[in-house]
């Protein structure tokens, strides 16, 4: 069982920067592959940004690419997602997202553990 808690969304004008830290309890975390979702008000959760287990693999949405890093610290147990230029469209719940495969996965259904959300607002 993996648990995860998500931290540093808040309130910040366009162009600017904030880092989303995911915490995972577990001792599993260094071999699962780890994800951010996002999911703005009446639309659905959409795939941000995927990391393979050791980090060396990264997968990015064509709407943060270059914008946004995803990064992990097994040692530890946090991944994180860093978000530059951002903007109004970038408004939404944050999710952090497990899974029991280490590698490859990006789509919703191929997470298995999930963060209660953290909310990001880009103001204009």
């Amino acid at each position: 069982q993996v648990q995860l808690v998500e931290s540093g969304g808040g309130l910040v004008q366009t162009g600017g920067s904030l880092k989303l830290s995911c915490a995972a309890s577990g001792r599993t975390f260094s071999s699962n592959a780890m994800g951010w979702f996002r999911q703005a008000p009446g639309k659905e959760r959409e795939f941000v940004a995927a990391i393979n287990w050791s980090g060396a693999l990264t997968y990015y949405a064509d709407s943060v690419k270059g914008r946004f890093t995803i990064s992990r610290d097994n040692a530890k147990n946090t991944v994180y997602l860093q978000m530059n230029s951002l903007k109004p469209e970038d408004t939404a719940v944050y999710y952090c997202a497990a899974a029991i495969r280490g590698w490859g996965v990006q789509s919703e259904a191929e997470f298995d553990y999930w963060g209660q959300g953290t909310q990001v607002t880009v103001s204009s």
